[in-house]
Parts: C-alpha cells; structure tokens; sequence
C-alpha cells in the first residue's frame, strides 16, 4: 500500500524542492532533495547500509519545518557492529568499566584459574591479544579507567590482574576509587568513548550479563561522556599502585 504523505514544509526558492513530508500517525518523515551520488562523499559517512541513500537539504528547511521538541530514541547496534567500531576508529578508544562484578569474566577458565590461585596465565596470542596489538602498532590509543569498591570484590582483583594482559597488548590500564568516582559525578555506567565522536554505552541485566549495546552520537551527548573520561583519566593512577 503507498505511503500517505503529509507535506510540512518546502524551500520555495528552489521550485519546491527539497520538502519535507510527515508520515500521519506516526514519528516518521520523508525528506525529499538531492540525491548524494559523489563515491568520495559517501565513503565519509558512517555505517551505510545497502538500499539506503542519502540527500542534500538546506539547514533552514529543518530548521524552520523539522520537529522542535526533542526526542530521545536509543540507537542500538549488534555485537558484531561494536565490536567492528574497534578496528574502525580513527585514533582512540576509552573506557570507564563500574561494575563489581561482569558475568561473562566468570564463566571463564582464567576466572577459574584466580579464584584458585590468585593469579593467571594469560594466552597473548589469542585472537583478541592479536587484534589489540595490531590497532596499537597503528598508533591507536586504548586505555580505560577501572573503578574499583573499598575493597575490591572478586570481580575487581580478576581484572586488575587482567590488567597485565592488557597493558602487554598496549592498552593503558588505571584505576579509580569508587568513592573519588562519586565525588567525581562520574556516570555509574560502563561505556566506550571511540574518537571523542561516538559512545558506546553497555546495557547489563539484573545478574551483570551484558544485553545490548547503545549508540550515542549526539554531540551533546558525547561531550558529557568525554567529560566525565577527562575527570576521570585526570584523578585515575596506574593500576600497578591500586
């Protein structure tokens, strides 16, 4: 069945073209203008699909038709396209990691192994190590702050020996108290700051499994996760004197 079409606004000065029509009955809109056909301007942009296409509109046309209160829809995005923003990026990925505990870490055999222990023999040739080192060589930064209880749970210790695993990869590993966190206003949440462009904020479930990933590229957004990554860098030290 066609799509009905309501017509909001048009830039008259261009004989009626671009416009933009509200599709009744829903949150959705249809943005008639100039088709981008350019392969050098397409490559600039991000995670087009197949089938879709992209067209050229004048900022008044938006500004003056488009939607003025602000809605917040939550983009997620698979696993699989996560984990690809890591080879992506440009130049850097950060983390703050605020659990005390991650389900996935202790279905493992290393887990096994620390509780048993109180150490690991970590595999730096497994396909993740091998990964990480070859971003670092392309001078891609990875780092991330781990915010640690008074005292550390299991969890905590499993990953501040982890932590040697990552820095031999050339991650660079800090640690912060959970009371400077709060005192910081840091977000309690765990999340990916790729390129000071984009977010990746992790969803858990009730028992700490991961569920879904969010993408935030909404530079006002952005910001305030940058934000609390500077704070947070700036009070962290090396996790070698946690």
């Amino acid at each position: 069945m066609a799509r009905r079409l309501w017509k909001v606004g048009t830039n008259s000065g261009n004989d009626g073209c671009p416009t933009l029509y509200e599709v009744p009955g829903t949150d959705r809109f249809v943005v008639q203008g100039e088709t981008v056909i350019d392969p050098k301007e397409l490559g600039q942009l991000e995670r087009l699909a197949t089938g879709e296409s992209v067209v050229v509109v004048p900022r008044e046309l938006l500004a003056n038709f488009g939607p003025k209160e602000p809605v917040h829809v939550p983009q997620f995005i698979t696993f699989d396209e996560f984990t690809s923003m890591f080879t992506t990026l440009k130049h850097s990925a950060w983390r703050l990691e605020t659990r005390g505990r991650y389900a996935s870490d202790e279905a493992t055999d290393t887990y096994a192994q620390f509780l048993a222990e109180g150490r690991v023999d970590w595999d730096l040739d497994d396909p993740w190590c091998r990964g990480r080192r070859e971003q670092a060589a392309l001078g891609k930064r990875f780092e991330r702050v781990r915010v640690l209880d008074e005292p550390p749970t299991a969890g905590q210790l499993y990953l501040l020996d982890n932590a040697r695993r990552n820095t031999a990869v050339g991650e660079d590993i800090r640690v912060l108290t959970r009371g400077k966190a709060v005192e910081l206003g840091l977000p309690d949440q765990d999340f990916w700051v790729f390129d000071s462009r984009a977010v990746g904020l992790l969803h858990f479930d009730d028992g700490d499994e991961i569920t879904r990933v969010e993408l935030i590229t909404d530079p006002v957004q952005v910001l305030r996760y940058a934000q609390a990554r500077e704070a947070a860098w700036h009070h962290a030290v090396p996790y070698g004197q946690a």
